[in-house]
């Protein structure tokens, strides 16, 4: 039996969705990562269902959530770019 190449198989699913995943808002592009770590999916778990600001901080990172905290962002433009995050990443997240 053929044993399975964790290290070949992320190589697979970077090549086909790269490193980051991003979005734009105004001029503004941000970067949302096409993997997560179990460390970060660790702490996902620890947020609250309703801390939207908690996610898009671990997520974006400090200086990103900076930046996208400077522009006039509804709670709708926030559930479109996880719908989309999670149909292009396969990674289901803010969803309840």
């Amino acid at each position: 039996m053929a044993s399975f190449n964790v290290n070949a198989a992320r190589a697979q699913r970077l090549e086909a969705l790269g490193h980051a995943w991003t979005f734009q808002i105004d001029d503004d592009t941000f970067e949302l990562p096409t993997e997560l770590t179990r460390q970060t999916a660790r702490a996902l778990r620890e947020l609250d269902d309703n801390d939207v600001d908690g996610l898009l901080a671990l997520l974006l990172g400090e200086q990103q959530f900076a930046r996208l905290g400077r522009h006039d962002v509804t709670m709708q433009d926030i559930a479109a770019i996880l719908e989309a995050y999670g149909k292009e990443t396969g990674l289901g997240l803010g969803e309840g």
